[in-house]
């Protein structure tokens, strides 16, 4: 596949968000636009947005490499977000609406008090910048190998040129343009997954039918997983419990994705929203385990030797982008940067707002859309691109592993405080201590990162997804040891 060819794809790609960003912000570019859209947002395209949002590169590309070790075992993480997905829709988002809150982590500071609220919101910021950087990464190594390498543009560079592009269409219409934005790249995302398993089939020389037959038959069909709880990372309960908690860490708790349900015009909008969404989430997951049997399958009769490509993250573009063809490379590309970018620019957005709201206190200016304040925000949203970019260099030369285990090994750690925040204050009528809380939330990742480096040794344990759920835990008995009986509970 031609560097030039790929290159050209970015240009045309790019060059259609920026459009839709100008028309999008041309009439409306303040500060109410750029957090949540006037509150004004249609349930059905937050709905379908929020699929690229929530997807991103890391599923397009890491689940279906991780097949070859895990096989369909992915799928009971994704039961797990599907219950999880539900819980938010019934219980955060009833309660974030009562609240009238434009950042989630205010409900901290009424709840606790301001120590609890900056925590909180704090942890976000950290969370989401690795998140988004760890994502990120995912879509720049691939455009640095297929595309930059050709001109022997530096690594850093490449990124520095992805974070241009996010920024020229979400610096100015922030949420307004995203929902839009988001919408649009869904449709290239889904698209894309469902052509790629056409042409690996054509690749295969079999028709549909008879590709979903051999994905069935095949050795990486497994889902479910239920020998050696303790020492298998992959066993159900593990997998599923994992998926619940990671995903009202990740989502419910998370400023980015639950901006887009705050957009809504209502409660019953919002869940409508959540509820559909969480349908064709579950559905598209297993589209992505099937891609990577597929792949697995495709490279056995090929002579493809996978070891080679030293990480499963390659195996997706390798195949696509050397093998299959010009059209297929580029939908490949298409649904690669569709999913990679609707997640950064997301979340840039939504690092900007929970700054802008939870640190420099906009919602309690007399006017919101103060030109002075429009152009502060301005400023963070470029502060936060840079600071992805250092977070991307470091993850460039640490990583190891594959992303998405990255991604949710890190969410264990980063969120884990977070879930137990949330869930104390809902299901207690304790005051905490709330000077401490900031200590809590750095010594809880502590002890749980002692436990899961310890736990098989001392318990004969090997700690998977769960690890969230043990840190939210330990954050929850240190605020309980802390707490005193409360008059009232907001």
């Amino acid at each position: 596949m031609s560097p030039s060819l790929l290159l050209l794809f970015l240009v045309i790609y790019f060059s259609v968000l920026i459009v839709i960003s100008y028309f999008t912000s041309k009439n409306s570019s303040d500060n109410s636009s750029f957090f949540i859209a006037n509150r004004n947002s249609k349930w059905y395209f937050v709905a379908f947005g929020m699929i690229g949002t929530a997807l991103s590169g890391v599923t397009f590309i890491s689940v279906p490499g991780a097949v070859e070790k895990s096989s369909f075992g992915y799928f009971q993480f994704v039961l797990g977000n599907a219950v999880g997905f539900v819980l938010i829709a019934t219980v955060l988002l009833p309660l974030y609406y009562r609240m009238n809150l434009i950042s989630i982590y205010t409900y901290l500071e009424k709840r606790f008090g301001y120590w609890s609220y900056k925590s909180g919101a704090m942890i976000f910021l950290i969370s989401r910048t690795i998140g988004s950087a760890f994502r990120l990464y995912l879509v720049a190594i691939v455009l640095q190998k297929f595309i930059f390498d050709a001109w022997n543009v530096p690594f850093w560079c490449t990124i520095v040129i992805c974070l241009l592009l996010i920024w020229s269409y979400t610096f100015k219409g922030g949420l307004k343009t995203i929902i839009i934005t988001d919408t649009l790249q869904t449709v290239f995302l889904l698209s894309s997954v469902v052509l790629s398993i056409y042409f690996i089939s054509k690749g295969l020389n079999i028709d549909l039918k008879h590709t979903f037959e051999a994905v069935k038959e095949s050795s990486y069909s497994k889902i479910f997983f239920w020998d050696d709880f303790g020492s298998n990372k992959n066993h159900f309960i593990k997998q599923f419990l994992g998926g619940i908690f990671i995903t009202i860490a990740m989502t419910g708790l998370d400023q980015d994705l639950m901006q887009k349900n705050l957009s809504c015009k209502n409660i019953w909008e919002a869940q409508k929203n959540m509820l559909s969404f969480t349908g064709i989430f579950v559905v598209m997951n297993m589209f992505f385990l099937s891609v990577g049997a597929l792949l697995y399958i495709y490279a056995h009769s090929k002579g493809i030797d996978v070891a080679s490509l030293g990480t499963p993250d390659h195996l997706f573009p390798e195949i696509a982008l050397n093998y299959l063809g010009v059209v297929p490379a580029v939908i490949f590309m298409l649904g690669l940067t569709a999913a990679t970018f609707a997640t950064t620019d997301s979340a840039l957005t939504a690092l900007t707002t929970s700054f802008c709201v939870d640190f420099l206190h906009f919602d309690k200016k007399t006017d919101t859309n103060d030109p002075k304040l429009v152009k502060q925000r301005h400023w963070v949203h470029i502060a936060f691109s840079f600071v992805i970019f250092l977070v991307v260099l470091v993850f460039k030369i640490i990583n190891d592993d594959s992303v998405v285990n990255a991604i949710f090994k890190a969410a264990g750690y980063t969120y884990g405080p977070l879930l137990g925040l949330f869930t104390f204050g809902m299901i207690s009528r304790r005051a905490v201590a709330d000077k401490l809380i900031p200590y809590i939330c750095v010594l809880s990742p502590a002890i749980a990162f002692v436990i899961d480096k310890e736990s098989l040794n001392w318990f004969g344990y090997s700690i998977g997804f769960e690890l969230i759920i043990i840190n939210a835990l330990i954050t929850m008995f240190c605020m309980l040891l802390t707490s005193r009986r409360a008059d009232k509970v907001v």
